[in-house]
């Protein structure tokens, strides 16, 4: 089996408990990369929030991508200029800025590396995905908001309690019409429709002519799925849940236990020792 592409997501997966790089990981990463094999990294988060790790791990060079915002966005990884993106407009933003309101729970948005929120209470887990992800914070009243701003995503976010009473009281339609995944107990992110990281991944295999059957996808949460499921071998995470696992061809370690290094060691850097196996 010969692997051509790796696309790893970041928190969960290639980041631990303390959004760091393990020495492990970095190592097997930095290896299969001088090896040739491309390494994408695709997160839900914005560009600012990856590319630390992109100059971490030596991708941001030319002809080197990123998928951000959940795949609304292909970026070139050197500089974050958008090779391709699928994203909101204002009357999208309008409608969830509403319905947020109606079912009584927090919302911020993503638009030109900037999270706005309409929220004059401003909810602390927004404060902390800005601060996680370095993206610069506005308040900003929706009936101030620039009409033509394009959203890479907008994002419902409360206390878990709250926000599933809220998501029960969303409208099927808003369903059957955009993107909606919860990646964690706090958030429900929201995309165009047509928008996944196993979209965009298709597109960086097609520009390079890589077929899925050279393609590797590591993951641990719902956004991953589409892109777990195009890629031949789809590995989760031992922390992912088990429906996650269930899907996969193969089981690695978790994020505390290196379970990305552990995963590449196998099927790209076979000649390294490895005590842990998948």
């Amino acid at each position: 089996m010969s692997i051509k592409l790796v696309a790893i997501d970041l928190d969960g997966t290639l980041l631990n408990s303390q959004h760091q790089i393990s020495p492990a990981v970095k190592e097997a990463v930095s290896l299969a990369n001088q090896k040739g094999v491309h390494i994408i990294l695709a997160s839900g988060r914005p560009y600012l929030g990856i590319k630390p790790y992109l100059e971490e791990l030596g991708l941001n060079t030319v002809n080197n991508y990123c998928i951000s915002n959940n795949g609304s966005v292909i970026h070139q990884a050197y500089d974050g200029s958008h090779l391709a993106e699928n994203l909101l407009d204002f009357a999208d933003y309008q409608y969830f800025e509403e319905l947020s309101r109606n079912i009584g729970v927090h919302l911020h948005a993503l638009a030109d590396n900037t999270m706005f929120t309409a929220n004059r209470h401003i909810s602390h887990y927004t404060v902390q995905d800005a601060y996680l992800t370095n993206t610069p914070l506005v308040y900003c009243p929706a009936s101030e908001m620039e009409p033509t701003l394009g959203f890479t995503k907008i994002m419902m976010i409360d206390h878990p309690e709250k926000l599933d009473i809220g998501i029960s009281y969303i409208p099927e339609n808003a369903f059957e019409n955009y993107s909606l995944v919860k990646t964690s107990p706090y958030y429900l992110e929201i995309a165009n429709k047509t928008s996944s990281k196993g979209a965009a991944l298709q597109i960086i295999c097609e520009k390079l002519g890589i077929t899925p059957d050279k393609v590797m996808s590591i993951g641990d949460q719902n956004n991953d799925i589409q892109m777990l499921q195009y890629a031949s071998v789809s590995v989760a995470m031992g922390n992912a849940d088990e429906h996650i696992r269930k899907m996969v061809k193969f089981v690695t370690e978790t994020n505390e236990n290196e379970g990305v290094a552990v995963a590449i060691n196998k099927f790209i850097n076979t000649e390294l020792p490895h005590i842990k196996t998948i």
